[in-house]
C-alpha cells in the first residue's frame, strides 16, 4: 500500500448492491478450490486479530461481544429462544469459542441441530394459528418492530404473544395488497416451511462463515469476513457498471434495510425509496408476493435481482410521521453513470439589491478508479469549478449531503481545490503510525465564498472534505447536526480463490485540528432540518463503533495579514453567529422545514413501535386518496381529449422520463428541483458573501 493509500474505499460500511457486473458472470467455485472449514477459522481469526485497529488478541469484552453477536444471528427476532435459555447458550458460546480456536466445531454443530428444532416448533405454532377456522386479524396488536427494544420472552406463553403479534403484522402484509385471507393464510403458512427448510439446508461452510463474520464484527461495525458469495457483492458494490434497482441493502433484526440509493440508478429515478425504508416483500412482475421478513440477505438479493427491463415489485414499509406501507415497481435497468456524477447548476440571489449567480455543486461519491482514462471525481470537480467562475458565481455550495463516501485519495484532492496548501487528513495504523496525507497542488481553484452541505448521511470521505474545510475556516458547514460519523479506514486481505476476503478497520482518520471524524463526525456551523436528523443515522448508534480519538493538530493556517494571508476570507465565530440568527428566522417559517422537522419529531416519539389498526387506517387513506388522484386525472384528460392536443401534464412527462432513461439529452426542465435544504443553504450564502463583501 502506497502513501496515499491509493484507491482505498472507506463507504460508510459493507452494503449488498442490488445490481450485477455489466457483461460479467458471476464467478464458479471450481471444486478443487479451498472452502473454509473450521481449521481455517483460528487462522483467519488470528489474521484479523492481528490487523485490527483496536483488538489484537480475544480479551473478556471481544469474547462477549463474539457471543451477543452470535445469539443475535441465531434469533434476530427473539422468536425462537426464551430468556433462560439464551442465559445457557451463551455460557456454551463463551466455551465453544475455546473449542474452536482447539479446531473443534463440534459444539457449534449441536447448536445449528437445535436451531432446526426450534424453527420446526416455530412453523408447528403458525401453522396452528393459521389454519384455525376462527382466525381473525387482530388490528388492535402492537409491535415493538425492532428487536434491540424488545428483551427476550421470559415464559412460553410471551414468546407466543410475540409471536403471534408477528403473525397478524405478516398477514396484513398479504392482506393490504386485496389479497384474500384464506390465501394469506395459505401462503404465511408456506413462508414459515420455508424458514425451517433453510435451517435444515444451511451447510457447515454456512455455519462457519457466520461465525467468522460475528467474530469480525464484533472487533467494529465496518470489520466482515466476506464468503466467495458475499466478495462478489460487494465487488459489484464497489464498481460503477451495475445493473439492477440501483439500491445497496443491509439486515438488521431481520429486516432487509435500504441504505442508500445510487445516483443513476432506477430507484433514484422514481425517487420513492429512501435511506432505513424496510422491504418485507418481493414480488415479480405478474407474481405474487414473497414475504422476507427474516429471509436471509442473500436470498432477498436473488429475488431482487433481474434482467434489464424486467420489474420487480417491491413491499416498502417505513417508519416516519406516521407508519406507512406501500409497494414501488421498478424496472431494472443499467445505471446511468452520467446521474452519479458531478454536477453544478446556478441559482440567482440578491445581494445588496442586486441580482448575483451563485453555484450549486452536486457530488454524489468520490468516484474514480486506476484507470486514467477513466473518469475522477476530482477532475470532473475541478472542471466544473472553471465553469463557475466562467459564468461569473459570486458563491459556490459543495453539496455533499446525500454523498456516502468513496476514495481516500480523491477527498484529499477534492479538498486541496479549495485551499492554497496543507494537510487534508491524517491517518493513524494498528502501530500507532500517523502519516498526514497533503494537498497535492497549491493551486486554489475556487478562492470565492463556500457552503458546504452536509446531512447524517455524509460519511467519511465526505467527512475528510468538510473537516478539512472546517478546520481551515475555509468553509461555512451547514445541514444536519453532524455528518455520520465514521472516522475510520478499511483494508481488504484477499484470501485464496474460494475462501473470500477478510474486510478489516486498519486505520483511523483525522482532520487537521487532531479530532477524529468518529462518532462525532463534523458539527454544522448553521443547522438545516432534513429527514436524516434522526438517530437511525450515524455511527455513534452502531454496535461497537469504536471510540473517538485524537493527535496533535497539523493544522496549517495563516492569520489573514495584507501580505501573506490566506487567499479566501477566513470563517470567524462572530460570523457563524450572524449567519446561524439569520438561518434559523428563516427556517422556522419555512413550511417544507417545518414539516420535516415535525416528521422527524413523530418518528423519535414513535420509538420504533407499530400500531397495526393505525397502519391499516393509514394505508387505506393512502389508498382512498391515489383513488381520488386517479378520479381527478381521468376528469381532467376527458377535458383535454375535447381540446387542442394540449401538452402533457408534469406527471405524465416524468413517468415517461423515467420508463426511458436512454432517451435523448435532457435538457433543464429535467433537473430535479432543489431540496429545501439546498435552498436554504444558497441563502446562507447569499448571506455570507453580503457579510464579507
Amino acid at each position: 500500500m502506497n502513501s496515499r493509500i491509493k484507491h482505498l474505499r472507506i463507504a460508510a460500511g459493507l452494503l449488498i448492491a442490488l445490481g450485477f457486473l455489466a457483461g460479467a458472470g458471476a464467478s464458479e467455485a471450481a471444486s478443487s478450490q479451498p472452502r473454509l472449514n473450521c481449521s481455517r477459522i483460528p487462522e483467519l481469526s488470528r489474521t484479523l486479530l492481528h490487523k485490527h485497529i483496536s483488538f489484537h488478541y480475544v480479551n473478556d469484552e471481544l469474547r462477549q461481544r463474539i457471543v451477543d453477536n452470535y445469539v443475535k444471528r441465531l434469533d434476530a427476532s427473539k422468536s425462537l429462544y426464551l430468556a433462560a435459555e439464551v442465559a445457557v447458550l451463551k455460557k456454551q458460546l463463551r466455551a465453544i469459542i475455546q473449542q474452536i480456536r482447539d479446531d473443534d466445531c463440534s459444539a457449534l454443530l449441536k447448536i445449528q441441530t437445535d436451531q432446526v428444532t426450534r424453527y420446526e416448533a416455530l412453523q408447528k405454532f403458525a401453522t396452528e394459528m393459521l389454519a384455525d377456522e376462527n382466525y381473525e386479524l387482530d388490528t388492535d396488536a402492537v409491535l415493538i418492530i425492532d428487536p434491540d427494544k424488545r428483551a427476550f420472552s421470559p415464559n412460553a406463553e410471551a414468546r407466543n404473544e410475540l409471536v403471534s403479534k408477528l403473525i397478524h403484522f405478516q398477514m396484513s402484509n398479504y392482506t393490504s395488497s386485496d389479497m384474500a385471507l384464506p390465501e394469506a393464510r395459505e401462503k404465511l403458512t408456506h413462508r414459515y416451511e420455508l424458514m425451517t427448510r433453510r435451517a435444515k439446508e444451511k451447510t457447515n461452510e454456512d455455519l462457519y462463515a457466520e461465525y467468522l463474520d460475528a467474530f469480525a464484527t464484533a472487533l467494529d461495525p465496518h470489520s466482515n469476513y466476506l464468503s466467495q458469495e458475499v466478495l462478489e457483492d460487494f465487488q459489484i458494490s464497489m464498481g460503477l457498471s451495475l445493473e439492477g434497482i440501483g439500491v445497496a441493502l443491509s439486515t438488521k433484526d431481520g429486516y432487509s434495510v435500504v441504505e442508500k440509493i445510487i445516483p443513476g440508478g432506477a430507484a433514484a429515478g422514481l425517487k420513492v425509496l429512501e435511506p432505513q425504508d424496510k422491504i418485507i416483500a418481493v414480488a415479480q412482475d405478474g407474481e405474487e408476493p414473497v414475504d422476507i421478513i427474516d429471509m436471509d440477505l442473500r436470498d432477498v438479493v436473488r429475488l431482487i435481482r433481474g434482467k434489464r427491463g424486467t420489474t420487480v415489485n417491491l413491499t416498502v414499509l417505513r417508519q416516519g410521521e406516521t407508519t406507512e406501507r406501500f409497494q414501488v415497481s421498478i424496472v431494472r435497468d443499467k445505471i446511468n453513470l452520467e446521474e452519479q456524477a458531478a454536477k453544478i447548476r446556478f441559482e440567482e440571489v440578491e445581494i445588496k439589491g442586486e441580482k448575483k449567480k451563485v453555484a450549486v455543486l452536486e457530488l454524489p461519491s468520490f468516484y474514480g478508479g486506476n484507470d486514467p482514462s477513466g473518469r475522477q471525481s476530482s477532475s470532473d470537480v475541478a472542471a466544473l469549478l472553471k465553469e463557475a467562475k466562467k459564468e461569473k458565481a459570486v458563491g459556490l455550495v459543495l453539496d455533499l449531503s446525500r454523498n456516502g463516501g468513496g476514495l481516500l485519495e480523491t477527498s484529499v484532492d477534492i479538498a486541496g481545490l479549495f485551499i492554497e496548501d496543507g494537510g487534508i487528513v491524517a491517518t493513524r495504523d494498528t502501530f500507532s503510525q500517523v502519516q498526514v496525507l497533503r494537498d497535492p497542488n497549491s493551486r486554489i481553484a475556487w478562492d470565492g465564498p463556500l457552503v458546504v452541505l452536509i446531512s447524517r448521511v455524509s460519511a467519511s470521505a465526505s467527512e475528510i472534505v468538510a473537516g478539512a474545510l472546517k478546520d481551515y475556516r475555509r468553509a461555512v458547514i451547514v445541514g444536519d447536526d453532524h455528518s455520520f460519523g465514521k472516522g475510520t479506514v478499511q483494508s481488504m486481505v484477499p484470501l485464496p480463490e474460494g475462501l473470500g476476503a477478510l474486510k478489516v478497520t486498519t486505520a483511523l482518520f483525522f482532520r487537521p485540528g487532531g479530532r477524529s471524524t468518529q462518532h462525532a463526525g463534523v458539527a454544522s456551523d448553521v443547522i438545516i432540518p432534513s429527514i436524516f436528523g434522526t438517530d437511525d443515522f450515524g455511527e455513534a448508534h452502531q454496535t461497537y463503533s469504536l471510540p473517538t480519538q485524537s493527535i496533535t493538530s497539523f493544522l496549517e493556517i495563516t492569520d489573514s495579514t495584507e501580505d501573506d494571508g490566506p487567499a479566501w476570507q477566513p470563517i470567524t465565530p462572530a460570523l457563524i453567529q450572524e449567519l446561524a440568527l439569520r438561518s434559523n428566522k428563516r427556517v422556522e417559517i419555512n413550511e417544507d422545514l417545518i414539516k420535516i422537522r415535525e416528521r422527524v419529531a413523530k418518528t423519535d416519539e414513535r420509538n420504533g413501535v407499530v400500531h397495526l389498526a393505525e397502519l391499516i387506517k393509514e394505508q387505506e387513506e393512502k389508498e382512498a386518496a391515489e383513488e381520488e388522484d386517479k378520479g381527478d386525472d381521468d376528469a381532467a384528460k376527458e377535458e383535454g381529449n375535447a381540446k387542442a392536443s394540449p401538452p402533457p401534464s408534469g406527471d405524465e412527462t416524468d413517468n415517461l422520463a423515467t420508463a426511458d432513461t436512454q432517451g435523448s439529452e435532457p435538457d433543464e426542465s429535467d433537473e430535479d428541483p432543489p431540496s429545501p435544504q439546498q435552498l436554504e443553504a444558497v441563502q446562507i450564502l447569499a448571506d455570507l458573501i453580503q457579510l464579507t463583501s
